[in-house]
């Protein structure tokens, strides 16, 4: 009780730059470690679920339900032997796997859970932008996993994963970029709160479905999976990562689902707004329906092929994101009052 009364005596007397410093390392603190534990459980979720949907147990062995599962796959994991294939690029062979990581960890902080500033990290003015930069630099990790593991199966899934990345990348940024003009701000607070009287997914029902596909496809996730092709190019990228460098990799991943469960969720379905009283809870509850989304259509769909995916990308989801954003702009100009938040 006295060192409790010491310490908080301590921080009252610390300068207000040193306690917003404090109070970001501890945010910091907190998601890092939530963040974790989510990516670890959201393998088991996966697996659970998917064993449901196809009649199946899942894992069941390690502690009730399985629900140690995640702490044995970590423990075996870092007792993997760690190798190195002959000839790769060593540096950028490890690099690689913690650039996605290190990315996939960032992105959240500029996600607000709710209606105060301390639900958030770092509110930044330019958040949707911070977002979309984090999502390109996420390419660089695949195609240096590829090109530094000196073979012809992870080379040829680095530069399928970065052709469609950035094909995927063009749709979903300009999708995003409607959203920006009703709400008037790239802050993803002020796009939350701008949904207010009416979420975005009814007055951007095209933005919606066209970044809801472009998300699943910068995942990498089915029926995108071509980066991962096993009975193409066994499996793709990270062919020759072992250990913690391969288990980097699929944080990343789930990392990135979640991130992008939180950006449909803010950008388009109000995020903490929600019938009869607001909360984070019911932004919690709307991530966890995408999250379930990622696996659904894993269990549902085939994997598309290279060319379709292409053609999807490139002769669709484009031009739909391109119209969808001019008429967001004629609807904000010749009907202020529809869109309210747009072109102040």
């Amino acid at each position: 009780m006295i060192q409790g009364v010491l310490v908080l005596d301590i921080v009252n007397k610390l300068p207000a730059w040193q306690l917003a410093i404090l109070a970001t390392l501890l945010k910091g603190a907190v998601v890092l470690f939530v963040l974790l534990t989510l990516a670890g459980y959201a393998v088991y979720v996966e697996r659970k679920v998917i064993a449901r949907l196809q009649n199946r147990v899942g894992p069941n062995r390690a502690g009730p339900w399985g629900l140690l599962q995640p702490l044995a796959d970590v423990l075996k994991l870092l007792t993997k032997e760690e190798s190195y294939p002959p000839f790769v690029n060593k540096v950028l062979f490890l690099l690689a796997p913690a650039i996605i990581a290190i990315t996939g960890l960032l992105g959240f902080a500029i996600v607000p859970i709710g209606d105060s500033p301390w639900l958030v990290i770092s509110d930044l003015n330019l958040g949707l932008l911070f977002f979309l930069a984090l999502s390109s630099l996420g390419v660089y990790s695949i195609v240096l996993a590829g090109w530094s593991s000196n073979s012809k199966y992870a080379v040829l899934g680095g530069l399928r994963a970065t052709a469609q990345m950035i094909s995927y990348e063009l749709s979903m940024a300009l999708s995003l970029l409607a959203v920006v003009l009703m709400a008037g701000s790239f802050q993803l607070s002020q796009i939350a709160r701008a949904q207010s009287p009416v979420w975005f997914i009814f007055l951007q029902p095209i933005g919606f479905l066209v970044f809801l596909t472009a998300m699943v496809a910068e995942s990498r996730r089915t029926p995108f999976d071509i980066p991962e092709a096993e009975n193409e190019i066994v499996a793709g990228f990270h062919t020759e990562y072992s250990s913690m460098k391969f288990a980097l990799f699929f944080l990343g991943e789930y990392m990135g689902i979640v991130l992008l469960s939180f950006i449909i969720s803010i950008a388009y379905l109000g995020g903490w707004s929600g019938p009869f009283v607001s909360g984070p809870w019911w932004l919690f509850l709307k991530v966890a329906f995408f999250v379930f989304f990622f696996i659904w259509i894993r269990t549902t769909y085939p994997r598309l092929r290279y060319d379709h995916l292409m053609t999807l990308g490139w002769k669709y989801l484009l031009p739909l994101s391109i119209l969808n954003l001019i008429l967001t702009a004629l609807l904000g100009l010749v009907f202020p009052s529809l869109v309210p938040h747009a072109l102040r």
